[in-house]
């Protein structure tokens, strides 16, 4: 029987490395293998807000309500065995220009959190590990997020073990939208000091990274 790891991806903040963007990037990874228990307790969710007459189509942690986000949060806490959240968080003033592009960017910080999170992983018993991220347009950063995926696979993964890379909308599969919100709620504790939801899933984060965390040089 064949064993293979899903690594579901997400980033939050912008691009914009000036005053005006936000202070950090973040990059988060959710692992899990199936069957994806979860799921079937998010599925409840949907339709019990639905039933209550919230119209939800699917969850994105910045547009839905405290409220929902709580009951969301609420359905992980069974299940702490079942997936791993990692996360890789980018002081964006630290960040030399030189890497900025997202040509550069992604292959090297992105690449560092999927080394961390493959090193983990008891590959003698893996036969396959698919990697999905939000949808992506065909573009620079498309091609960067999959460079950097490459890269890293090909350099880390013994040969008798594959990989894919897959682009779903995250209406797609609560999977997605679990990582979007887990990346929402670190994103805010570093961004803001906004704690409210990062309480409720600290106990599911086995590592939060500041990359630039020792650097002493601000660019901007």
């Amino acid at each position: 029987m064949t064993r293979t790891v899903y690594i579901f991806l997400d980033e939050g903040g912008n691009f914009d490395f000036s005053p005006k963007g936000t202070q950090y990037f973040t990059l988060t990874s959710f692992l899990q293998t199936r069957p994806f228990i979860l799921n079937e307790r998010i599925e409840n969710l949907k339709f019990d807000l639905i039933e209550s007459r919230k119209d939800i189509e699917y969850f994105h942690a910045s547009e839905d309500r405290q409220i929902v986000r709580n009951l969301f949060y609420s359905n992980l806490k069974d299940h702490i065995k079942d997936f791993t959240i990692d996360s890789l968080i980018i002081e964006k003033r630290k960040t030399n220009p030189a890497i900025r592009e997202e040509a550069k960017f992604y292959p090297k910080m992105l690449g560092y959190l999927l080394k961390y999170v493959v090193s983990k992983i008891a590959l003698e018993e893996t036969d396959k590990i698919i990697i999905i991220t939000d949808e992506l347009p065909v573009n620079k950063k498309k091609k960067a997020i999959e460079k950097a995926i490459k890269e890293t696979l090909s350099k880390l993964l013994p040969t008798n073990c594959e990989y894919d890379i897959f682009h779903h909308s995250s209406k797609s599969t609560y999977c997605l939208q679990t990582v979007d919100y887990c990346n929402w709620a670190i994103l805010r504790k570093w961004e803001r000091g906004d704690l409210r939801s990062y309480e409720l899933i600290k106990n599911w984060v086995r590592s939060e990274f500041n990359i630039f965390e020792k650097g002493n040089i601000w660019y901007y």
